[in-house]
């Protein structure tokens, strides 16, 4: 038993932290947009901080819930409910059998995850449960959540007398309202030119209508080459900023493609890939250019964070 969807809401899929080590055959990594969330939600719950969760985008699922269960819910406020009340956010939260989940529009952020105690039971694809929507395989039948679909857990959690007065620590994640994004110099950042390099950490660039889990078109000072090049397809990753031949910029996001052959200008640093998942159509981004070492330093102190969360939690439910 587990829960069966009510509604599926804008664009619910089950994610984790990707699918590892078959960009070589063409398949990509995919998993959830911001992973932070995704790993602080199974960590809140004892789980291994890899199992896979819902990724509710924007407009959030309705979800009965067919048995009692532990769950816990944290990225963007997408204003949950349980039976019409509000629910803590970022903490364990257990909901009876029969109770009803519900997600309404997005306060704060954009992608909100929901994860359950020992996860869900679902086929692994690729040593991986993420849904790779275009491909139409993982997840849940390899696509969004719909309307009177079942997802099984693992195992249920029985009811122990336990009180969650605690919840994980804010400093943790970033600040919504900071819409500056850490990077570092791509492999073809000194071929354009000083006038299009100078506007680029010093004007604002807007995150258009056209963005998705594939990637965010960015609207904002033209970025051009003196002359135009022919380049054979590189690699790209998960923050890879792209220039088109006509000089708009294409931020790739988690489900991007594999290689790429427009110039790669910059390259979001790890540590900030949480906030730009956050961020949607509308919103502006403002770019700082950072070093290897400063970015690296960034995503260790994260880590660090993680661990020690981690250590804390394993005391409380001892």
């Amino acid at each position: 038993m587990g829960i069966k969807v009510v509604k599926g809401g804008l664009l619910t899929t089950v994610q984790d932290l990707g699918r590892k080590g078959y960009r070589k055959d063409g398949i990509i990594v995919s998993g959830a947009m911001d992973t932070l969330a995704l790993e602080i939600g199974n960590l809140l719950l004892g789980n291994h901080a890899a199992e896979a969760g819902l990724e509710c985008t924007l407009l959030g699922p309705n979800l009965l819930f067919e048995t009692d269960q532990l769950v816990a819910i944290t990225g963007g406020n997408l204003s949950p409910m349980v039976d019409g009340k509000p629910v803590k956010m970022w903490r364990p939260v257990f909901i009876p059998k029969g109770a009803m989940l519900c997600f309404g529009s997005a306060i704060t952020g954009c992608r909100s995850y929901l994860t359950v105690f020992g996860g869900f039971d679902l086929p692994m694809v690729l040593g991986s449960y993420s849904t790779y929507l275009k491909a139409g395989f993982g997840g849940y039948e390899g696509r969004m959540l719909k309307k009177d679909d079942e997802l099984p857990f693992k195992n249920i959690y029985k009811p122990n007398g336990a009180v969650f007065n605690w919840s994980a620590g804010q400093q943790l994640y970033p600040e919504f309202s900071d819409n500056e994004i850490r990077v570092m110099k791509g492999p073809e950042y000194e071929l354009f030119t000083g006038q299009s390099i100078a506007g680029l950490f010093t004007d604002n660039y807007l995150i258009t209508k056209e963005a998705d889990r594939m990637g965010y078109r960015l609207e904002g000072p033209a970025l051009l080459l003196p002359e135009p090049k022919e380049m054979l397809s590189s690699a790209v990753t998960f923050g890879t900023i792209q220039v088109t031949s006509n000089g708009a910029a294409i931020l790739l996001m988690a489900d991007h493609q594999t290689t790429g052959g427009y110039p790669r200008v910059l390259q979001v640093i790890t540590a900030d890939l949480t906030k730009l998942a956050q961020m949607k159509s509308g919103q502006q981004i403002r770019f700082k250019l950072v070093t290897l070492a400063e970015a690296r330093q960034a995503l260790l102190h994260r880590e660090m964070q993680l661990k020690q969360l981690k250590q804390t939690i394993t005391l409380k439910h001892i």
